[in-house]
């Protein structure tokens, strides 16, 4: 009889550490669900906590955007109407402006180039005080993509941030709105041409390139390479060492002299 009893104990014993080992496996398998559950709320949670803070990183008070239509290469010299003043995209010469700080004005036309590379450019009225100049050119360092200019178009204030398809005015270079456009949309990746240069392109003010247009009518006049980069140049990393800063023009005449006499012309 005691034998009976301690082998009916030890079924008993074994079906208690079954039941309570399929228990903990249940348990775990409701853990280890309501875990994964929880971690995909937090990865849904933390994507859109990232959507927001970039969404909220570029409304800025203030800011205008605007559609572009066209952006195509228009001849260089000919005048482009644009409809923003200082203008935030369009039509444009086939050279871009190099990023950098200048004392004067430069070509619109070179300058929209620049914006659809990714560049901010940040115009101000010429009459603007010297320190507050100052204060404009320090957001320029080596290698941003920044133009910083005076701009003698109308404008909305004395100061204005352009990048592609959006503008803001302020009336001071504190301004929080200033320094979040630039944090927000230099070298965006919501611009045509993402990544090309802003270097290696034109360093002449917007005086120097007309005298050069008007010096013999026309694309000869410039320098070589302000018509316009060789095919494929725009996505070339820059040469080492090669700064992004305007340089000093060397000349205003063309690089070589061409044949007086044209070649005769076959008859068709």
């Amino acid at each position: 009889m005691a034998k009976k009893k301690t082998a009916e104990e030890r079924r008993q014993r074994a079906a208690a550490l079954k039941a309570e080992r399929l228990r903990k496996e249940r348990q775990r398998k409701i853990l280890g669900i309501a875990g994964g559950a929880l971690a995909a709320v937090v990865v849904v949670g933390l994507i859109g906590f990232l959507f927001y803070m970039d969404h909220r990183s570029r409304q800025i008070p203030g800011m205008a955007e605007h559609e572009i239509g066209s952006y195509l290469h228009v001849d260089t010299g000919e005048k482009v109407d644009y409809e923003q003043s200082p203008p935030v995209g369009g039509d444009h010469w086939s050279a871009w402006q190099n990023c950098g700080v200048y004392p004067s004005p430069v070509t619109p036309e070179f300058a929209v180039h620049s914006l659809e590379h990714g560049a901010v450019w940040i115009a101000y009225d010429p009459e603007l005080p010297a320190d507050q100049v100052e204060q404009l050119n320090g957001f320029y360092t080596p290698g941003s993509y920044l133009l910083v200019t005076p701009y003698e178009g109308e404008m909305d204030g004395p100061i204005v941030a352009s990048a592609w398809g959006r503008q803001v005015a302020v009336d001071s270079p504190t301004d929080e709105s200033l320094q979040r456009f630039v944090r927000a949309f230099e070298q965006s990746s919501d611009v045509p041409e993402p990544g090309a240069l802003c270097s290696q392109g034109v360093a002449e003010n917007a005086e120097e390139v007309e005298a050069m247009l008007a010096g013999g009518g026309g694309e000869e006049q410039l320098p070589e390479g302000m018509d316009g980069p060789a095919e494929g140049a725009e996505g070339d990393a820059p040469a080492e060492g090669e700064g992004d800063a305007p340089a000093e023009e060397e000349s205003d005449a063309p690089a070589g002299d061409e044949s007086e006499a044209p070649a005769e012309e076959g008859s068709e």
